[in-house]
């Protein structure tokens, strides 16, 4: 693991952007997990992984060759409330290295005690969260949402103290950028154009290379985001996930799904569910991460005015130019997604009242998001023979069925066999996803008796999120009543 062979760029920005900072020691770490597909994609195959020194390494206990580890800076609006200076308060970027696509991979640890950046906080993670972020990032990405990556977990073999003592433990995470939009605030609020091109001209080169042969890089960069945020949204939306703190901090400026605090995906369907303890008026419920995401973007394009033209009030005309777009964007991402989840492959013009109109019966009837589409995904044409699974997740079957035989009257003008068809259907809606209740179970029973094997049976279950896997029934149903998680909180 020593020769891990990074190339660290961001570090060449300079000490305006981060703060050097060495992670703090433990007293007695312990691997929980390490990811070894994604180890191989990094090229980290031939590292010594399965060595004593592996708990070492991904707890912060010994850096490896070459890293230089960092605490970034960078602002961030929270709740709608800008703070100036947030940055990485109980994390670090080790390095970066380039993946087997060419492409430069950044490696970040979260748990890794206090920075410059700490505000008083303890620097720590609890063992729930770090878990939490582990189970859900890589379902994420079997889901094929764009997201970070879970590399690796610890334990720490040290308490830290919330509302109670509770185990320590470190995430190892891996992302094509931790840049976020608050990043760019950073600069912004010190009035530091400089920077502000510098962290510019890094992006494109990183993230964003087509944008290098346009004649303003820095619109092209604006657009490119846009269209990857309204993209990305769309996928949440999809799968009934909510990120739960859209803060700008919280934004990835590549558009991958980026800190997973008190996220959830939902069970029954409500257009305005939250479950974040944080979010008490429900600025980032489900119907509104759309909107977030725009007002979130708005930020990001008020950072580049500078860049975008020399004349404010023309950079100002560019940028709205291009935040217009996104509603389109996203409208556009979320139809054709939708329409692939209820198995239509052409346009309709009422194909957008249809699957509204399922939505609408979906929240009156308390119907499951998962199984409603799983569900739908089995239903023939011409017969009602399996209907029964999806009509039990209403509490009107009689409105399914209303809504059901308007759908299946679309269905016929798409001229495909029902078999084509619900095999389309399957590869976009899975049967399982990292549902709260099972998550909790895997955090109490690791939390409360250092048993990690419900958290290894769920993840195992969730590398395969579109296929039914026998003897797995428990991970595709929702919870019972005395199982409803009803609200997910925040790591600190």
């Amino acid at each position: 693991m020593r020769q891990i062979p990074f190339n660290n760029r961001y570090a060449r920005l300079g000490s305006d952007f981060y703060v050097k900072t060495a992670p703090s020691p433990v007293t007695n770490p312990e691997l929980i997990i390490f990811n070894h597909e994604l180890g191989d994609e990094l090229g980290l195959s031939g590292a010594s992984l399965n060595s004593p020194d592996s708990a070492a390494i991904f707890s912060g206990n010994l850096v490896p060759d070459g890293a230089e580890p960092l605490a970034m800076a960078y602002s961030g609006h929270q709740f709608g409330q800008f703070n100036p200076q947030l940055g990485d308060g109980r994390a670090i970027l080790l390095g970066q290295v380039t993946g087997s696509e060419g492409s430069l991979c950044d490696i970040h640890m979260k748990g890794t005690g206090q920075t410059a950046f700490s505000r008083n906080g303890d620097g720590r993670a609890a063992l729930g969260p770090v878990l939490r972020e582990y189970l859900v990032s890589e379902a994420m990405a079997k889901l094929g949402v764009p997201t970070t990556r879970g590399l690796a977990a610890v334990t720490t073999g040290e308490n830290v103290a919330r509302e109670r003592l509770l185990p320590g433990g470190v995430i190892t995470r891996v992302a094509s950028s931790f840049v976020r939009v608050g990043t760019f605030q950073y600069f912004m609020a010190r009035d530091d154009i400089e920077s502000v091109t510098r962290l510019a001209d890094y992006v494109i080169e990183n993230n964003y290379h087509q944008a290098r042969e346009s004649d303003n890089p820095y619109i092209a960069l604006l657009k490119e985001v846009i269209d990857r945020q309204a993209s990305l949204i769309a996928q949440w939306m999809q799968f009934g996930f909510i990120h739960g703190v859209m803060n700008t901090d919280n934004m990835s400026i590549s558009g991958e799904t980026i800190d997973y605090g008190p996220c959830a995906f939902m069970d029954e369907y409500a257009h305005d569910q939250v479950y974040s303890s944080i979010d008490r008026r429900g600025r980032y419920a489900y119907n509104n991460q759309p909107s977030i995401g725009l007002w979130d973007l708005t930020r990001l394009a008020e950072s580049l005015l500078p860049l975008l033209a020399e004349d404010t009030e023309t950079a100002v005309e560019i940028a709205q130019d291009a935040l217009k777009t996104y509603s389109g964007l996203y409208e556009s991402y979320w139809l054709d997604g939708m329409r692939e989840k209820t198995g239509l492959t052409t346009n309709h013009g009422n194909d957008k009242i249809l699957i509204d109109e399922m939505f609408a019966l979906m929240e009156t009837n308390k119907a499951d998001f998962t199984l409603m589409f799983y569900y739908l995904s089995k239903l023939e044409i011409d017969s009602l023979d399996c209907d029964e699974n999806v009509q039990a997740l209403f509490s009107n079957p009689e409105q399914f069925e209303y809504w059901a035989r308007k759908w299946r009257d679309r269905l016929r003008k798409e001229g495909i066999d029902d078999k084509t068809r619900q095999a389309k259907m399957q590869t976009v809606n899975p049967v399982y996803i990292p549902r709260n209740h099972q998550i909790e179970a895997a955090i109490r029973a690791a939390e409360d008796n250092n048993d990690f094997s419900v958290f290894h049976n769920l993840h195992e279950v969730l590398q395969k999120p579109y296929e039914l896997q026998a003897g797995k029934d428990a991970y595709r149903l929702p919870p019972e009543p005395d199982e409803i998680v009803h609200q997910t909180f925040c790591g600190t």
